[in-house]
């Protein structure tokens, strides 16, 4: 193929990223966009000069109507698992925000279909190609710090304040709150980085009158005997991500995008980082056209899915059923 086109479903505020890394693209042409909002479609289409673009309201007519060979989907949560099957069904490959799904059934008959098709499907998880976070990962599968003990992810966001009163608050849209959401990205940098599969979780939520929950505390038991804490907190005063990997010869700290080594009385190192080579839009038109693999599979991220759902089943928490949570 010359170009690959491009469609997007979803055009508000996380589409505008993609749509900013695809332009940079010259083997990708945006050809369409779908989303019931007229705003969100001329928000985007004036922002990055996509004038004369096809316009949808409906996803299934974009997919009828245009020739499309991939979408990149940015819709609420709960609308992508129906989404992405109508996409792959017509013979487009899928570039998909988190989470994945809202279910791991869901998540599972997605990469069934994926594979059955031959297509490629892709999650949006940005991490896996950063540099600080390539780097934990190589540093905990090279040894750097020893045997893997425990681990420590927390993020603190004033989620539920900026969320008030948008879809992300509804569960019905969206599947869940801060940990469905915005959390999604931390579970997915402890389970991706370590490579550990979780077997048993106790948790704390709160929701501070919000109709889903914003503040989780989990502490979780790997097969393995690692043990880890995530602590997901959308009701704070700011924006605050770290992790704590610590092993049986050091640990690694990260703290909003520092990262140093510490090893049992000796000064910390501040370590050389990667260079980054890419993002998750020209990954995922490299994976197409068959330049390397695809870099954030379906498969990984179902386990994201996974860890979301056992969390929420600990709290005995449905948002997709009625939105309660029996605080313990």
């Amino acid at each position: 193929m010359n170009k690959v086109r491009v469609g997007m479903i979803g055009t508000g505020g996380i589409s505008h990223w993609h749509a900013r890394q695809l332009k940079e693209l010259d083997d990708v042409e945006i050809c369409a966009i779908s989303d019931p909002s007229p705003q969100n479609r001329e928000n985007i289409i004036s922002e990055y000069q996509l004038e004369g673009i096809r316009q949808f309201t409906d996803h299934k007519e974009m997919l009828e109507s245009v020739d499309l060979d991939a979408v990149v989907i940015c819709s609420p949560h709960t609308l992508h698992f129906q989404q992405a099957m109508d996409v792959l069904n017509s013979g487009c490959h899928v570039l998909i925000e988190k989470p994945m799904a809202c279910s791991k059934d869901e998540a599972e008959q997605m990469i069934e279909r994926a594979e059955k098709l031959g297509k490629v499907l892709q999650v949006s998880y940005q991490r896996h190609l950063q540099p600080e976070f390539l780097f934990i990962r190589d540093a905990i599968a090279s040894g750097e710090i020893g045997k893997l003990t425990s681990v420590t992810a927390s993020l603190y966001q004033e989620w539920g304040q900026g969320t008030a009163g948008t879809w992300r608050q509804i569960p019905s849209l969206s599947g869940g709150g801060m940990l469905m959401d915005s959390g999604s990205h931390i579970i997915d940098v402890l389970l991706w980085t370590t490579g550990l599969t979780p077997v048993e979780v106790t948790t704390q939520m709160q929701k501070h009158n919000s109709p889903v929950e914003l503040d989780s505390f989990t502490s979780i038991r790997f097969e393995n005997g690692v043990v880890a804490g995530l602590n997901i907190v959308g009701y704070a005063p700011c924006w605050h991500e770290t992790y704590v990997f610590c092993g049986e010869n050091g640990g690694i700290f990260y703290d909003n995008g520092k990262i140093t080594i510490r090893r049992l009385g000796e000064e910390p190192i501040t370590p050389q980082l990667p260079k980054q080579t890419t993002n998750q839009d020209k990954s995922f038109i490299d994976a197409i056209l068959g330049k390397h693999e695809v870099k954030i599979p379906g498969q990984f991220a179902k386990e994201v899915v996974k860890l979301t759902e056992m969390i929420y089943q600990a709290a005995g928490y449905s948002p997709l059923e009625s939105g309660e949570l029996k605080l313990s």
